[in-house]
């Protein structure tokens, strides 16, 4: 979709003030419904767009010149509010761009607008006390995931092809599986966080732990393109040798992939919808020559790397969490039975854990990356569920521990449901590429995430790339065909 809307740039057979034009247009009359584009900058896009058509006209050709794009409202937009939900920071506006969005823009990126977010990014649905709820394109009585879930249902609804957004726990993954579109986790530290910081943070260049930035589009080659542009070192720390080089993909053809595909979790079933697309989607590639299997003695214990993450996730938000919030989840950790090995119980230690248990946890972390990397020296990509449910409906109680989701009649914790699929790609930092698989013929889409070795993104591309091209790709939900 991107090389055919740049090449009709070029070619003069469409105006970047067209393009922007339909944008506004079809946000202004679809978004009624979504509220995915919750901060517009449509003044701001139209004299990017007469920019971008007058460097087109001297013969300009960068990769990204005129296309509408959205971000994610968690970024720095010089301008623009982030407010991250935080009703308290709703004025706040900074003054300069994260470097993932200066890059975007860099490239001849428009942007259109900024997506909705839960409170403080902490909930796989989008809604807070500033913007209020997003709503899914496909059923508005159901949340488009989160926390990129506005940047995931603006794309589904056909607003613009391509957004910027995050993930820790699923928050690019599981928005693209709930509305039916593509995302990609990079690998850890591929693309700079700067920039990506709470409101009132000043943004600093550090090491990242867990969090990824990452494009979310409606093609797998769009996906591609928009990581070429984002990929690289922060240009605070070029200077000092910090490179992240990216490997070529490990085949070109959809047979010489060796794939394994993982169903099922030791803490979690799996939903019979995504179940039945997931089978489906087996027997297709066994039929097309693909080599693949169910298991692998090399896999790492699933059920123990979740409790690892769980302490691991817990920690990092722990780690900025007011004092008073803070006390009172030491008291909880405190309270429990040293047997306890519920997940909840897991991020409870983790929330208020030593520095000394934390070096444990990550040694745990490293561990897992040396199974996973031997795994794919057999292995070159792993399919498995974003979640074991499609979309799900909207649940704003409190608190988030309390919730409980129902899977085929039986109640699960909420967050245990979403972050054991997301945490195999998360603990080890590896590429992780979710494709919609299902969703033409169902009320609901379903996608599955091809997690690959580290620093091998292309091949995860690739190989959702191949797969969209032979079994199908993006379907826009009823009332959004473009």
């Amino acid at each position: 979709m991107l090389q055919e809307l740049t090449q009709a740039l070029r070619t003069r057979k469409v105006s970047a003030a067209e393009l922007v034009a339909q944008a506004i247009e079809r946000i202004e009359t679809l978004d009624t419904a979504l509220n995915a584009v919750v901060v517009r900058n449509f003044a701001g896009a139209r004299e990017a767009a007469k920019a971008a058509d007058a460097a087109l006209a001297r013969g300009e050709q960068q990769p990204l010149l005129g296309i509408p794009i959205t971000i994610k409202e968690a970024f720095n937009l010089a301008g623009l509010p982030t407010t991250w939900g935080i009703p308290q920071f709703k004025d706040f506006v900074p003054r300069e761009d994260a470097v993932a969005v200066a890059r975007l823009k860099r490239a001849g990126a428009i942007i259109v607008g900024k997506t909705n977010v839960p409170f403080q990014l902490a909930d796989i649905q989008s809604y807070n006390e500033v913007y209020g709820t997003t709503n899914n394109p496909w059923d508005v009585g159901r949340t488009p995931g989160g926390s990129s879930g506005g940047s995931a249902a603006a794309l589904a609804a056909g607003f613009t092809p391509l957004s910027l957004g995050s993930d820790l726990g699923g928050s690019l993954r599981i928005p693209a599986h709930f509305c039916g579109v593509f995302a990609h986790k990079p690998s850890l530290g591929l693309v700079p966080e700067r920039g990506h910081t709470p409101p009132g943070v000043t943004p600093i260049v550090r090491d990242p732990d867990l969090v990824v930035i990452g494009p979310m589009a409606r093609t797998a080659r769009d996906l591609a393109l928009a990581l070429d542009v984002l990929a690289g070192p922060d240009e605070a720390r070029a200077g000092i040798g910090y490179r992240l080089a990216l490997r070529p993909p490990r085949h070109d053809d959809l047979k010489s992939f060796r794939v394994l595909v993982l169903e099922t979790h030791p803490l979690m079933p799996t939903g019979a919808l995504v179940r039945t697309a997931l089978v489906a989607l087996s027997e297709w590639l066994a039929r097309s020559g693909v080599r693949l299997s169910h298991s692998s003695p090399l896999l790492p214990d699933l059920a123990a790397s979740a409790r690892t993450f769980m302490r691991l996730w817990s920690a990092f938000r722990g780690a900025f969490a007011p004092a008073s919030l803070y006390e009172d989840m030491r008291r909880v950790a405190q309270a429990l039975a040293a047997n306890d090995d519920r997940l909840l119980a897991e991020r409870a230690r983790g929330a208020v854990m030593s520095y000394r248990d934390w070096v444990a946890a990550d040694a745990a972390r490293a561990r897992l990356r040396q199974q996973w990397g031997q795994l794919f020296q057999e292995w070159d990509v792993v399919i498995c569920p974003v979640m074991a449910t499609a979309a799900t409906p909207h649940d704003h109680s409190q608190p988030i521990e309390a919730r409980m989701l129902e899977i085929d009649g039986k109640v699960y914790p909420f967050r245990d449901t979403y972050l054991v699929w997301s945490e195999l790609a998360t603990s080890a930092g590896l590429p992780a590429t979710t494709v919609p698989i299902a969703g033409a013929e169902r009320s609901l889409p379903v996608g599955v995430q091809i997690v690959g070795p580290y620093l091998e993104d292309r091949t995860t591309l690739r190989f959702a790339e191949l797969m969209e091209r032979e079994f199908g790709g993006f379907v826009a939900p009823p009332g959004y065909a473009a």
